[in-house]
């Protein structure tokens, strides 16, 4: 595996200078290619990631496909003009020249993805990579290795080794790869190996992306629909069984919606899985034994500290099934309150004033999201101009990511660099300042530095 990663990594290097000297149309074409093979697998695709965590075919075509797709689209349309040079204006000093930022493609580029998302968040920075002309290898999650294998057969089936090259295997492949020196790193996972990824790149002062996680939390407000509030809610949290990065995390709810809350979100959820979710066939699972013993341990841990079951709390090794599950009562003490929960687990807390809460949020790391429902204008600001966050969304949630002219990405420990759009494109390119000198009118203040010479400097000093 290290030789031929080697030997990809020396074909790669040799195709720079075409890939990124590559017309627009010639990168869109590659994307064209990308869509038709998706659509044409969908079944496949769909299959896979069954086999891997039992998603369900739905939310692979809505989260994965479909997220996909629209990228796609949406850079092949604006592509040609993020390509050509932007103008920027000319500062008085230099007045007789011309400012240009120039976008080139930053080079040889490492995607290293993870297993929640394993297709969208594979392919996604992909083709923000092609659009920039960059040469990439993809390094995907070994816990979803069918899907896994399902773009490897992709990528080989499309695009030449010395354009795109896909790795599978162990974090044994990923700490050789984070030893080579690449020019670009984007990197989605968590927090912990987020550091061990720009740490590696450090030594080459390697460019990072990193989209990493961390605890986001909910609003509910006094002034709010708490039916529609609560079913917005209970899909952003429940969706793919929890393994969402920008799903709600833990929840503040207003004393006055508090108990009217709860049990709007016990029959949401009874909307969507039905009495019995262990059957039903739009519940997601797990993805593997590990990672449900870990959110067992932080279940477990929040009871015996005095947290209480409002629905759900079923659990299934066998299975890997958790059922979605609300807390009430608990407390800062508990790990489900200090860790990132990735899972279909809730602790839900009331509020009298947004003062305490904001402050409790700032207390804490900056999340990737922060969602509040309020329809209260004047509520709304004060949440989001008092807390920092990666992402925000007034009333609903996940839909952030879906929108393809925002900058997608986290702040500090939930991130850094974004991605989405023209945004992504950005990421995987090097922003040249280019200035064309038409006139010299600098000339004036060359040596000797007479009289004249310096009246002139002091006058500039003073007025420019």
């Amino acid at each position: 595996m290290e030789d031929q990663i080697l030997e990809i990594l020396a074909l790669q290097k040799t195709a720079l200078l075409r890939l990124s000297t590559s017309s627009a149309e010639e990168r869109i074409a590659k994307l064209r290619k990308i869509e038709s093979y998706l659509l044409l697998h969908k079944e496949e695709l769909c299959d896979v990631m069954y086999q891997d965590f039992k998603k369900p075919a739905s939310e692979v075509v809505i989260a994965e496909m479909l997220g996909v797709k629209r990228e796609i689209n949406h850079t092949i349309k604006h592509l040609k003009s993020w390509m050509k040079p932007a103008s920027v204006s000319t500062p008085l000093m230099l007045l007789g020249t011309k400012g240009l930022v120039q976008y080139e493609a930053k080079g040889l580029c490492l995607i290293i993805s993870p297993w929640n998302y394993p297709f969208n968040l594979s392919i996604c920075p992909l083709v923000h990579a092609i659009a920039a002309g960059n040469a990439v290898i993809l390094k995907p999650s070994e816990l979803t290795p069918n899907t896994s294998s399902f773009i490897k057969k992709m990528i080989s089936s499309l695009f030449d080794k010395s354009e795109v090259a896909v790795f599978e295997g162990d974090a044994t492949v990923s700490t050789f790869l984070l030893e080579q020196k690449f020019d670009h790193i984007f990197f989605t996972g968590s927090p912990a190996i987020g550091k061990v990824v720009m740490a590696a790149a450090a030594k080459h002062l390697t460019s990072v992306t990193l989209e990493l996680g961390g605890k986001s939390p909910a609003i509910v407000g006094p002034d709010v629909n708490v039916e529609e509030a609560a079913a917005k809610i209970s899909w952003g949290k429940f969706l793919n069984n929890g393994q969402t990065c920008i799903a709600p995390d833990y929840l503040y709810v207003h004393e006055k919606n508090y108990f009217s809350f709860l049990q709007a979100l016990e029959a949401s959820v009874e909307t969507f899985y039905g009495s019995n979710v262990a059957k039903s066939k739009d519940y997601a699972r797990i993805v593997n034994r590990r990672h449900f013993d870990r959110i067992a341990s932080l279940l477990e841990d929040a009871k015996e500290k005095g947290a209480q079951v409002l629905f759900g709390g079923i659990t299934d090794a066998d299975d890997c099934y958790i059922s979605p599950t609300v807390l009430t009562n608990c407390t800062p003490d508990m790990r489900i309150l200090q860790e990132e929960i990735f899972g279909p687990i809730l602790p839900i807390m009331s509020f009298k004033d947004e003062f305490q809460i904001t402050a409790d949020i700032r207390s804490g790391d900056k999340p990737l999201a922060l969602y509040v429902f309020s329809t209260n204008t004047e509520f709304n600001n004060y949440i989001l101009n008092n807390t920092s966050s990666g992402t925000s969304v007034v009333n609903d949630c996940l839909i952030q990511f879906g929108h393809n002219e925002l900058p997608f990405g986290g702040v500090n420990h939930s991130g850094i660099g974004k991605s989405g759009g023209h945004y992504g494109f950005v990421e995987f390119s090097n922003q040249k300042s280019v200035v064309i000198q038409r006139t010299n009118l600098l000339k004036n203040f060359y040596p000797p530095y007479s009289v004249k010479v310096r009246w002139m400097i002091d006058f500039v000093l003073k007025w420019l």
